[in-house]
Formats: structure tokens, C-alpha cells, sequence
């Protein structure tokens, strides 16, 4: 069972619970990649489709997680044309959820660019050289445009070191949560749930201007 249920009353803001929640799932060796989330997006037919991302910042004070992705992928596609997505967070090893939904905006560039400076250099070369979800021949393929991207920028393929910049189709995403709910395993299968909800309104580029919390513990 989690280590603690949900707090009774319920907070007025469940964001900064949501930090501590994944700060602890961070500090825990057992727990394997506690940032990865489940996204589901929405194509323009209507069918959903699901895949892991990496959460790489909890914004607790605005309300928004950010993940990176190539904007010509499936998933890129999908949130540019329906700019709304939800995601799971799932820490089987302490017993907790966490789901989240919201509207989906772009990260600005210089939060693309500084977090693009610090990935393994073979992940930026990746990044260039790969068509995401567009149909390949072959590895091999993949390889050769790999090594070509190396070379355009004076690189090996195998070079662990040298700058590559950011191509215009790699960057962040920022939900905006504008739903969140907290699950925690309870005994005797009697589980602590709760919800809150507010209403975003746009309000910049890449932001919103959020509401009050509306807080509701459901039936697990």
C-alpha cells in the first residue's frame, strides 16, 4: 500500500502533492522510470492512440508538465491538430496514480533549445536523422542518414562530443492540467481517489491564466 492516502480535508491546490508524489517516486530506487507517462492524443479521424514520453518538468506554481517529442510524428501531428492530450503516471512499486488532462501547447523555442544542449550527443543526431512514424526501408537506411547528419556537422557517428543544433521539427510540448486525478491504494482494497478540475483561459503564447481548484474524492 501507498506510504500515505490522500489527505482528508482535500487540498485546495493538488499540484504541489502532485510534485512531492513524483519527487518521491524520483527518490526511489525500486520504482523504475518514475517519469515516464502514458499520452494519448487524438488523431483527426477521432481514434485515440497512447505511447510513453518522458516527463521532463513539473511546472507546480503555472499548473503544466513538459515532455519533448519530433513534431512530425504521430503524436506531434495529433496534438498540433486536436491541441488537447491526457496522460498516467503509474508507480506500481508505491501504489499510486496519477492522471492528468489538458489543452497542449508548444514549449517556447529557448525551453526546446536548452533542453536539446544537454541530451547524449547520438540523441541530437537521432533527432535530425530520424523521419518519426514515417515508413522505413530498412535499419540500415536509418544508419546511413545517421552517419550523414555526423558528417554535415563535421562528426563521426560515433563521437560522443560536438554540437549539433536543434532541428525546427524537435521540441517541447507543455500540458497545461486543467484535470487531475490522485489515486492511492488503500487496505483491504478500499483505495483513496480524488479529482480536481479548474478552467484555463489563453493567455500568452505558450500559457494560460488558470482558475480556481474545484475538489471532489470519488468512489474508487
Amino acid at each position: 500500500m501507498a506510504d500515505d492516502l490522500l489527505p482528508d480535508p482535500l487540498p485546495d491546490n493538488p499540484l504541489p502533492l502532485f510534485k512531492a508524489w513524483f519527487e518521491h517516486a524520483t527518490a526511489k530506487p525500486t520504482q523504475p522510470n518514475p517519469d515516464a507517462m502514458v499520452l494519448a492524443s487524438v488523431g483527426e479521424n477521432g481514434a485515440p492512440s497512447a505511447r510513453v514520453v518522458l516527463c521532463k518538468r513539473i511546472d507546480a506554481d503555472a499548473g503544466y508538465v513538459v515532455f519533448f517529442t519530433n513534431y512530425d510524428s504521430r503524436k506531434g501531428k495529433e496534438l498540433t491538430h486536436r491541441p488537447r492530450a491526457a496522460a498516467v503516471f503509474h508507480w506500481d512499486h508505491l501504489h499510486r496514480q496519477i492522471r492528468i488532462e489538458g489543452p497542449v501547447v508548444r514549449s517556447p523555442e529557448v525551453e526546446s533549445d536548452g533542453y536539446f544542449a544537454t541530451r547524449a550527443l547520438t540523441s541530437r543526431i537521432g533527432a535530425w536523422a530520424s523521419h518519426q512514424s514515417e515508413p522505413l526501408a530498412s535499419r540500415g537506411e536509418l544508419i546511413k542518414r545517421a552517419a550523414a547528419t555526423a558528417l554535415r556537422h563535421g562528426l563521426a557517428l560515433g563521437a560522443t562530443e560536438g554540437f549539433i543544433p536543434r532541428p525546427p521539427h524537435w521540441g517541447g510540448f507543455r500540458l497545461w492540467i486543467d484535470k487531475i486525478e490522485l489515486w492511492s491504494e488503500g487496505a483491504f482494497r478500499i483505495h483513496d481517489r480524488a479529482v480536481w478540475t479548474r478552467d484555463l483561459a489563453p493567455h500568452q503564447p505558450s500559457g494560460f491564466e488558470p482558475g480556481p481548484w474545484r475538489a471532489t474524492r470519488l468512489n474508487p
